[in-house]
């Protein structure tokens, strides 16, 4: 807002103006026209150089708050598009259909908006456990400043489609699946909060044996409270599933920038899950290359990056650096050659999917990029050596990979360095439904 003047603020010695007065408008990247928005200031701050600003009309503890919000992550209530529970005969029919038919099932008066703005603590109960986590909206500024962190790359066609989704939907059918390091504070008000109480929504989903059931909070006493403990002890989330619909998300944000009169894309539904309700599971390759590389050629180059094995039959690896192999009906463990890993041993973090993206695929195959090359297909760990070999077997110029799941461990460090896995490198549990709640542009 043209005219309004900020503290600035700075303890480095090149800065020596505390306490001076600066205007807005004279921070490069700050527009005078447009109202201000303190994650723009933040941007402003960063290409400046400069040090903390604040408003004049703010000082002492309420400035060190107002820059604080601007650092952390804030979990926003929303008002929810929610699903006609009356409506629905069969929760498996329906759900699997409203990621394409979500616009003709809100026009026929399936969904309707919800009339209080809320979050929601959402649990997935299957066979063997339960997996408890909270659904709100932040702001896409928290993913382009970095305080949601992606892991891996994303696919130039699955972006296109997701865009094209989006743009016909005019809303999000399910939220992007977001973790964190476990906080005991959190877990336990969660844990509180749907004790004993009945839920707000209950579906069972027979094919997958699975029951998935959400507590709706709307006081602003509990909202304020989960807000503060986020605030407190999440200083940043990480992506486990949704990097296409979070990168399209931004895209249509940043396209708004120079647009007018289009729907806004400022907030991204999330449903934020710790990380001691995840698990990680393989995410594998079916690479249709062998139709100009003879079998026998191909395996004598792989002997040069490998010992390899094998295998009396089908299974998933145990160690990381061992990949198993599917090839002609026959199973094969790869174990990388010590001499191999050597080339890497500097690296804080190195991973079986990106040798062999690197190694095997790249140079082998001749896949220059996994992103849009067609050649790719991906086999969710869950549906195990079987999967593989089905997909597999259809072609004898196809080769599958089974992979080590990689640690979240591992996933945090590469997130916090910036930098990210080749794409389809993770399958995260649990997974959600679409159209459970909905959030609408």
């Amino acid at each position: 807002m043209a005219g309004i003047e900020y503290f600035y603020y700075s303890q480095s010695k090149k800065h020596k103006k505390n306490g001076a007065v600066c205007n807005i408008a004279r921070l490069k990247g700050v527009s005078q026209t447009r109202n201000y928005d303190p994650y723009i200031l933040l941007r402003a701050i960063k290409s400046n150089n400069w040090g903390l600003v604040f408003p004049k009309s703010v000082v002492g503890r309420s400035a060190a708050l107002f820059f604080f919000v601007c650092l952390r992550m804030r979990i926003n209530p929303f008002q929810a598009v929610l699903p006609e529970l009356e409506l629905i005969t069969s929760a498996d029919s329906f759900f699997d259909t409203v990621k394409e038919e979500y616009p003709d099932y809100f026009k026929s008066g399936f969904f309707n908006k919800n009339a209080q703005e809320a979050l929601y603590v959402y649990q997935i109960r299957t066979l063997g456990r339960a997996y408890t986590g909270l659904i709100a909206c932040t702001a896409i500024q928290d993913y382009l400043e970095g305080h949601i962190r992606k892991h891996e790359q994303t696919l130039a066609a699955k972006e296109q489609k997701q865009v094209q989704l989006l743009l016909g939907r005019r809303a999000t059918v399910k939220p992007i699946l977001l973790t964190y390091p476990a906080q005991a504070s959190i877990n336990a008000w969660t844990a509180q909060y749907i004790e004993g109480k009945a839920p707000f929504m209950r579906f069972l989903f027979d094919n997958d044996q699975q029951e998935h059931l959400l507590w709706e909070v709307a006081e602003g006493a509990d909202i304020q409270h989960l807000q503060q403990l986020f605030a407190k002890a999440v200083p940043h989330t990480y992506i486990a599933d949704g990097h296409h619909r979070t990168s399209t998300t931004a895209l249509m944000f940043e396209r708004k920038q120079e647009k007018v009169n289009e729907a806004a894309f400022d907030q991204l539904l999330c449903a934020l899950f710790p990380s001691t309700d995840i698990e990680i599971h393989d995410f594998n390759r079916i690479v249709d290359g062998l139709n100009e590389l003879p079998v026998s050629v191909f395996m004598a180059k792989l002997s040069r990056l490998f010992d390899i094995k094998l295998l009396k039959n089908g299974r998933k690896p145990s160690k990381k650096f061992h990949i198993h192999m599917y090839l002609q009906k026959n199973w094969f463990r790869l174990k990388w050659r010590s001499e191999v890993l050597k080339r890497y041993q500097k690296k804080a973090v190195v991973l079986d999917t990106q040798l062999l993206d690197e190694l095997v695929l790249k140079k082998i195959i001749g896949i220059k990029n996994v992103r849009n090359d067609s050649r790719i297909q991906y086999v969710e760990g869950p549906k195990g050596t079987v999967g593989i070999e089905r997909k597999v077997n259809k072609s004898n110029t196809q080769v599958g990979f089974c992979l080590p799941p990689v640690s979240l461990e591992e996933l945090i460090e590469l997130a916090d360095e910036g930098k990210a896995l080749p794409p389809k490198s993770t399958w995260f549990e649990p997974r959600m439904k679409n159209g459970l709640v909905v959030k609408d542009y």
